[in-house]
């Protein structure tokens, strides 16, 4: 199943970052979106429930809501609901934040996340840095996992901020 909160094996791209210390290489992703940087750290972050594809990478599916809220990333399902993803450890606005993430699981063990934004010709760099693939069940087959499903996210952010995907 090719879904950010799946364990399964899927293809993935290679990383130009160091290895983490159980060796895998964090996942790295990076996109480029029309506008100022604090307007992509908005969209990302405030509007996350107008383009994160809930019907593939949520907890609850199709009519469920995410959002940034407090120090927490969480998914509301429509009959109340809810999951959180992560822990936000870190909050710079509009230049980036890191988080412990964890979607659909408990904070037992999870992964870290950081995804800074940057002024570029064109418009805003966002880069997702994904980490920490040691307390998973099966490591390399959770970092194959996101490797491949986080393009695919992003690129609706992309087609969000008013780009072609």
């Amino acid at each position: 199943m090719d879904n950010l909160f799946s364990h399964a094996a899927s293809g993935a791209a290679e990383s130009p970052e160091p290895a983490s210390d159980d060796g895998l290489d964090p996942v790295v992703y990076t996109v480029i979106v029309p506008g100022a940087v604090a307007r992509a750290f908005v969209g990302f972050t405030e509007h996350t429930h107008l383009w994160w594809p809930l019907e593939e990478h949520g907890v609850f599916g199709a009519g469920s809501y995410v959002e940034f809220e407090e120090n927490l990333i969480l998914e509301t399902a429509d009959d109340g609901r809810t999951a959180i993803w992560g822990s936000i450890d870190d909050w710079q606005p509009p230049l980036s934040f890191h988080a412990s993430w964890h979607p659909g699981s408990s904070a037992a063990w999870s992964t870290e996340l950081r995804v800074a934004f940057r002024a570029v010709e064109g418009g805003t760099e966002l880069r997702l840095v994904h980490s920490g693939w040691e307390g998973a069940e099966n490591p390399a087959a959770t970092r194959a996992d996101y490797a491949a499903s986080w393009p695919k996210v992003l690129d609706r952010f992309v087609r969000f901020m008013g780009t072609a995907g």
